[in-house]
């Protein structure tokens, strides 16, 4: 049965209920936990049980990638090589509900890589919970947006700890039950050396730095 934790999305989060599920990630279990996009659904990076459990829960093809939530700019940048832009453009997006992806390093593991491009997603979250988490696990926290697709090919997200346990209760190991969560994904761009690309337009708005991205490769 999956755990539930009761935890206020406002201030500071409970570090005793972090903890307890800061243990079960520790344990190779896999979490639920509200972002500053729509919940995810994430791991501890060497948890193989735990990433064949998402890849199942989701029904996620092998060429799909998980990303990573870092707790900061430092961390990131063990696990992806930013560019000049690239730099820039994390300062200003992150913290916030975008992901990044950028060239990985040599310690990024390969299952978690583009295989022909060795890239990585890589997210720097708002959300103080998903923070807390990663920052309590002492180190990155694969993730992935807690989505399914319905009969009709549309991606439909889960947005509270009620639409987790009905769409992935065997699955999940803890549920973190907070606020409910906005309706849309983060967004994703891609920085290739100088270049900016929109690969998802979601939750985070791109009208600040919109000079520098290349729509048209959404």
């Amino acid at each position: 049965m999956t755990k539930r934790l009761h935890i206020d999305s406002w201030g500071e989060p409970d570090p005793r209920k972090i903890q307890q599920a800061v243990d079960v990630l520790h344990a190779g279990g896999v979490a639920a936990y509200p972002t500053d996009s729509i919940y995810a659904l994430g791991c501890a990076i060497e948890a193989r049980d735990a990433i064949e459990k998402i890849y199942r829960a989701k029904h996620m093809h092998k060429n799909q990638r998980l990303a990573l939530i870092c707790p900061d700019l430092s961390t990131a940048s063990e696990f992806g090589v930013f560019s000049q832009t690239g730099f820039r453009l994390a300062q200003r997006i992150f913290p916030g509900p975008y992901t990044l992806v950028v060239p990985a390093t040599r310690a990024t593991p390969k299952l978690l890589t583009d295989a022909k491009r060795r890239t990585v997603g890589i997210r720097i979250t708002s959300h103080p919970i998903a923070q807390a988490l990663a920052r309590g696990l002492g180190r990155p926290l694969l993730t992935t947006s807690a989505m399914i697709t319905d009969p009709d090919g549309e991606h439909v997200p889960c947005r509270d700890a009620d639409e987790i346990i009905d769409t992935f209760d065997s699955f999940v190991d803890v549920v973190i039950d907070a606020e409910q969560t906005p309706a849309a994904p983060s967004t994703v761009l891609e920085v290739d050396g100088d270049t900016i690309k929109l690969l998802r337009q979601g939750q985070g708005s791109i009208e600040e730095f919109l000079d520098l991205v290349d729509v048209d490769a959404a």
